[in-house]
């Protein structure tokens, strides 16, 4: 299996409540990191998380927006121990990111959205392969109930122009079979269009 030579978080972003926020530190603290916050006069933080086994350190900044500390940025990190627990951090407090897992001949990209991963790519020179991508199923769902929609309004229209053609066959004066053809002509070409 190939080594991973870093970890690489780009674009970044957690939203942390208070509460969330003490999770979000103790969750670092339980695997022996050392940790320093420094907390700026406008209620912003810099926390900083530093493995003592070899001194790697991730920097974090967090800005207060309305009620809400939202954590946006980037860091690379050769430690793996803190590669995966900002991994799990991205994927527990729901965030977004995207995560380039960097090989020596090969670079393994994550798309987070929601704690999720939604696409996973591996770029190799200038190529470029999805290896994953996220299906949205309630989407694809919706797209179906929404061609049902159309097929209503086809069987509508089908409906007009059966009427039309009736009323047209009682007719006798030829400036009112012109009226209903104008109208018969706009209707095949709406169906026209909804059946395309």
């Amino acid at each position: 299996m190939a080594q991973r030579l870093a970890t690489e978080y780009v674009k970044t972003c957690l939203q942390l409540t208070e509460a969330e926020m003490l999770k979000f530190f103790q969750m670092f603290v339980d695997h022996q990191l050392a940790l320093q916050v420094k907390v700026l006069e406008n209620g912003n933080q810099e926390v900083v998380f530093q493995d003592g086994a070899d001194g790697q350190e991730i920097v974090l900044s967090f800005e207060k927006k309305s009620g809400l500390y939202e954590c946006t940025g980037s860091c690379r990190l050769s430690n793996t121990k803190l590669a995966n627990l900002m991994r799990k951090a991205v994927s527990d407090f729901k965030g977004s990111a995207i995560v380039n897992r960097i090989y020596s001949a090969y670079t393994m990209v994550y798309t987070y959205a929601h704690g999720t991963v939604v696409k996973i790519e591996e770029i190799k020179g200038q190529r470029v392969t999805v290896i994953y991508e996220h299906k949205d199923t309630i989407g694809l769902l919706q797209q179906l109930f929404n061609r049902q929609e159309i097929e209503q309004e086809i069987e509508m229209i089908h409906d007009q122009i059966n009427h039309l053609l009736d009323v047209r066959n009682m007719l006798q004066e030829p400036l009112e079979h012109e009226q209903v053809d104008v109208r018969l002509k706009e209707l095949t070409h709406r169906l026209f269009v909804l059946e395309a």
